[in-house]
């Protein structure tokens, strides 16, 4: 997500703009915050495109490509789906115009249905192909595929893919309050970005993908990042103290929170340098890389074995690497 705007049930012109309706204001006041000039690529769908939306953007340096609905092509006819449909699936027609010194093509594809899409920079070559379920074959065969089509697909999917996610490990909360649904959407926003750009960041990296976070494991891991880096979890508790009373009690309490078959912290927990001490328990494989040995001692905050002695400081190393 680059920008938003909250909706608050009337979309005024922007200062400065033309008034070209509602779905077009708003993208007016979107791109405020893109620098103009250097040629940006604009993508969005049939409800925001329209003719005088994508001339106004050229002007300013900002190319666009959309879907579009028929009524919003004035002077544009293409053939019907019937008889597109007759020649085959993949069938295209182009068109194109020069308005207010923009050029602008309109291409419509037949698919399943028609398909029908307007840009300032892509048009119908290269050609290519893509793949389609044929239901009288019962197999997959390729049609031909505009290269408009595949442009737009392949950027618009960020769209769905942001919405698809968010929807997957949303916070649920109740409140009469309106600005906490903003904050948690907007925290969720956040953090799926970030997964993103950390996914993307291992594949420039070569790593596996056995090796990467899945959403899921990647917000549990923030959320666990965020509640103990800096602490101590050999906290005071309020109220009246328990009958136990002991450090060993505490710590038992933790265990069963916290199982020792838990997975190593982050780096940011690993290495805060803060209340990370040795405590003895039964025995369990050393998770310090490189070492088989199976220690009593366990990570108080980490909770992860880790091998002391004279000679080789495992816990150490764990916690300073």
């Amino acid at each position: 997500m680059y920008d938003f705007e909250v909706y608050t049930g009337k979309i005024l012109p922007v200062p400065g703009e033309p008034d070209l309706g509602a779905s077009s204001n708003v993208v007016l006041d979107l791109v405020k915050s893109v620098p103009t000039g250097i040629y940006h690529l604009l993508y969005f769908d049939n409800w925001f495109t329209s003719l005088p939306l994508m001339t106004t953007l050229a002007k300013k340096q900002i190319l666009c490509l959309g879907t579009v609905r028929v009524n919003r092509l004035p002077g544009i006819s293409f053939g019907s789906d019937k008889d597109l449909l007759k020649t085959g699936r993949g069938t295209h027609q182009e068109k194109s115009a020069l308005i207010d010194d923009v050029e602008v093509r309109a291409v419509k594809w037949m698919d399943n249905r028609s398909v029908n899409l307007l840009s300032t920079f892509a048009s119908v070559e290269p050609k290519s192909e893509c793949k389609r379920y044929d239901k009288k074959k019962k197999s997959t065969v390729m049609i031909p595929c505009p290269a408009i089509v595949l442009e737009y697909n392949k950027f618009m999917g960020g769209v769905d893919l942001m919405d698809s996610l968010l929807s997957l490990y949303r916070i649920h909360t109740r409140s009469k309050k309106y600005y906490h649904k903003l904050l948690f959407h907007f925290l969720d926003v956040t953090v799926v970005n970030c997964w993103l750009l950390y996914r993307r960041d291992c594949k420039d990296l070569g790593i596996p993908s056995r090796k990467i976070m899945m959403l899921q494991e990647f917000k549990l891991s923030l959320a666990e990042a965020l509640l103990l880096e800096g602490k101590s979890v050999l906290f005071t508790k309020k109220g009246r103290p328990s009958s136990a009373g002991s450090i060993a009690a505490e710590f038992a309490r933790e265990k069963r929170e916290f199982p020792a078959t838990k997975a190593i912290p982050g780096d940011e927990i690993r290495t805060d340098g803060y209340h990370h001490y040795p405590m003895v328990m039964v025995r369990g494989r050393c998770k310090n890389p490189n070492c088989k040995s199976v220690p009593v001692f366990c990570c108080n905050k980490c909770k992860v074995h880790l091998y002391i002695t004279k000679d080789k400081n495992c816990f150490l190393e764990f916690h300073t690497k």
